[in-house]
């Protein structure tokens, strides 16, 4: 009797990928991929995303899995269509986000023929992915359905991790790629809806070695630090516990999620200040999750300071060739036996008061500095935007200046969960991105972006009216890329606007409402924070444009940073 093994497949993986914990999928329509994409629309188990743009559909994938912390399925069909998502798969790659990755493709005799939309997609994505499977036509043989639940079971573990990260299925389907009504391959599951292969996480416990170490180090070093970049897995009270034990300062960007009330916001300004810098070196740091967003404070981390990585997948997050040491271990259990562990004896008051002092100082000279400029300086668009976002909201700032000025200027504050795409650091797919964390953590969702970066995933905007989520984008218009203005590239007025500033010229309200998105613009400073909580209370998508001037936008950073200099040395 012939059976129908191409529908059973598809359908005995997502019946799978389910029992794992899988309750998302995206996909881009096409014509290989019909078994499966036909298989996850009728799973009711499974909320699906359609997406016109293999792109868009990737990126809103990466957003969904940062905010749900659970693998998400994104499938398209052959051809190029394939090569539109490694981007996505990329920064997944780069941060530890969970993807099963699904490309569908056309079966082996067909491909080196000339045959249409095929293109060699046996490991297109390279070494970027946790684990790469070609799974062969479905066929029906003996141990099929064991096979096919391995098959989804592993996908969903290895995108988990350790380390998280991408999978790529390869799966080539011949015709007919609809059911063709011939029974089904039986390919029961394990009872109770269990997992086929079960997976049982943990975390990286210091060991007494690597404690001992650390309490001596800690203990007879007075001038730390605690540096927290993007991805630090840590909680903010387990890291002031450590700090108030110390004595060390936490320098803590807001994309590590922990720059609350305790720690020093305003690192970027005061490492501005010469004397400041050099006055307050450390002898060691603690470094948890990525590098710093500043680049000055990249720079002044330099060689001389002792550099102790902490990371529990052994990552060599280290641009500046500067760690002493490297510690495989997550950081909250790490943290939490430092402190208990350490006496309050270490702590040098002086040392964390002057640090704390400062940082005073810097931000009553910049809220004093910014709160008189009418124009929508982007560094205080940057503040009020992240101080406006809800208690329970989700916080998506893009790369370039927007993540820059929210390092810089935002104050500490708790509440909020703060997502950026900074594994490869890249603007593409921001939009998408966000509507897709919108998604998965279902919490009014706030995002700070530029207006190149809003071009670049316009596409993001199709039909995100009718997502169903509550996202509102605050775009700063300033007619280009205004990062380029910091850079040595503005001193070549000759080709700076037309190769690195690139102007658009575009009208970005007409764009936002052509795709049915509710937009208000504003012209002035005040204007902002409240056009933001009328845009997240209206609910829905929404668009708050930010019109400002690139070259006041550098006067007023420099006229910051040297208020805060001027601020730390009459202090």
């Amino acid at each position: 009797m012939t059976r129908d093994a191409t529908t059973s497949f598809a359908r005995t993986l997502v019946d799978e990928w389910v029992r794992n914990g899988v309750t998302d999928a995206c996909l881009a329509p096409g014509s290989r991929s019909a078994p499966l994409a036909l298989a996850l629309a009728s799973d009711a188990r499974i909320r699906l995303h359609v997406h016109l743009d293999e792109r868009s559909a990737s990126f809103f994938a990466l957003g969904l899995a940062k905010a749900s912390a659970r693998p998400v399925i994104v499938l398209c069909t052959s051809g190029t269509a394939a090569a539109n998502f490694h981007p996505a798969v990329l920064e997944a790659h780069h941060s530890r986000i969970p993807l099963i990755v699904c490309t569908a493709d056309r079966p082996p005799e067909l491909r080196g023929t000339g045959a249409g939309q095929t293109v060699d997609q046996l490991k297109l994505y390279g070494d970027a992915v946790r684990w790469f499977h070609e799974a062969g036509v479905p066929d029906d043989h003996p141990g099929a359905g064991a096979e096919w639940r391995a098959l989804a079971a592993r996908s969903a573990a290895d995108a988990l991790g350790p380390p998280g990260g991408p999978v790529h299925l390869n799966l080539p389907f011949r015709e007919p790629l609809v059911p063709t009504g011939a029974p089904l391959v039986a390919a029961p599951g394990r009872s109770h809806d269990r997992p086929w292969t079960a997976r049982a996480p943990g975390t990286r416990a210091p060991s007494a070695g690597m404690l001992d170490a650390l309490v001596e180090l800690v203990g007879s070093t007075p001038r730390g630090l605690v540096v927290a970049g993007w991805g630090a897995q840590a909680q903010p009270e387990t890291v002031l516990r450590f700090s108030v034990m110390t004595g060390w300062p936490v320098l803590a960007d807001p994309i590590s999620n922990l720059r609350v009330p305790g720690t020093v916001s305003a690192y970027d300004p005061l490492l501005r200040a010469a004397g400041f810098a050099h006055a307050h070196r450390p002898d060691v740091v603690l470094r948890v999750g990525g590098p710093l967003t500043s680049k000055v404070a990249t720079q002044w981390l330099d060689t001389d300071v002792g550099q102790v990585l902490v990371d529990p997948d052994g990552a060599w997050l280290d641009p500046a060739h500067a760690a002493s040491g490297r510690m495989l271990a997550d950081a909250e259990p790490l943290l939490a036996a430092l402190a208990s562990q350490l006496s309050e004896t270490t702590a040098d008051a002086s040392w964390s008061d002057a640090w704390r002092a400062a940082d005073v100082s810097a931000r009553a000279a910049i809220d004093g500095l910014v709160d008189g400029w009418n124009d929508p300086f982007e560094g205080r668009v940057a503040r009020d935007v992240y101080s406006t976002v809800p208690d329970g909201g989700a916080f998506v700032v893009a790369s370039s200046m927007p993540v820059r000025d929210v390092e810089s200027f935002a104050a500490a504050r708790t509440g909020i969960d703060v997502f950026a795409n900074r594994g490869v650091n890249g603007i593409d797919g921001f939009v998408s991105t966000a509507l897709g964390i919108a998604a998965g953590s279902g919490a009014p969702t706030v995002a700070l972006l530029g207006d190149l970066c809003f071009l670049h995933d316009s596409n993001g905007l199709l039909r995100a009216a009718d997502r169903g989520v509550d996202a509102t984008f605050v775009v700063v218009d300033n007619n280009g890329g205004g990062i380029f203005s910091f850079l040595p590239q503005a001193a070549l007025p000759e080709h700076f606007e037309e190769v690195f500033a690139t102007p658009h010229g575009m009208d970005l309200a007409a764009l936002a409402r052509v795709h049915g998105l509710a937009v208000t613009e504003v012209t002035t400073a005040g204007e902002v924070a409240p056009a933001v909580v009328d845009a997240i209370q209206a609910r829905g998508v929404r668009v708050v444009l930010v019109h400002a001037d690139r070259a006041a936008n550098v006067s007023r950073h420099h006229e910051v940073w040297a208020a805060v200099a001027q601020a730390v040395r009459t202090r």
